[in-house]
């Protein structure tokens, strides 16, 4: 059995990135919401995925912004959340294996935690975040 390496550089992150989105977008829960969203500019989607799990995972100082509004108006529940996880930690489960890949998944949940509890609050109260 071949040993699978950590998360280590960029060309992981846009492996990652690719492979998982390609799952996505194939899924009939979230693959249509996506594709509602992000039409044809599908490349200009992925670049900025590469440059905010670079940030995140690998401190490439790449993405600069604000990932949640850009969810705000999208029509997503828990059920979303929970299939985008899936394949994300699916995804890692088969491509890495160390501490960047167990981080990026506690990141993804916690991002997904998050993102669930304020869309949440703007549902119920209304109140939509300045953009």
């Amino acid at each position: 059995m071949e040993t699978q390496n950590d998360i280590r550089s960029m060309d992981d992150v846009i492996k990652l990135v690719d492979i998982f989105y390609g799952k996505v977008r194939e899924d009939e829960l979230i693959g249509p919401i996506f594709e509602a969203k992000i039409q044809d500019n599908w490349a200009k989607h992925l670049n900025i995925m590469y440059r905010f799990w670079g940030t995140v995972l690998l401190e490439e100082r790449s993405y600069f912004g604000s990932p949640f509004l850009k969810h705000v108006d999208l029509p997503v529940e828990g059920a979303h959340f929970d299939r985008w996880l899936h394949y994300f930690d699916e995804t890692l489960d088969e491509l890495f294996a160390g501490p960047k890949a167990e981080e990026a998944k506690y990141r993804a949940r916690k991002m997904a935690e998050m993102f669930q509890f304020k869309l949440e609050h703007i549902r119920k109260t209304g109140n939509k975040p300045l953009k």
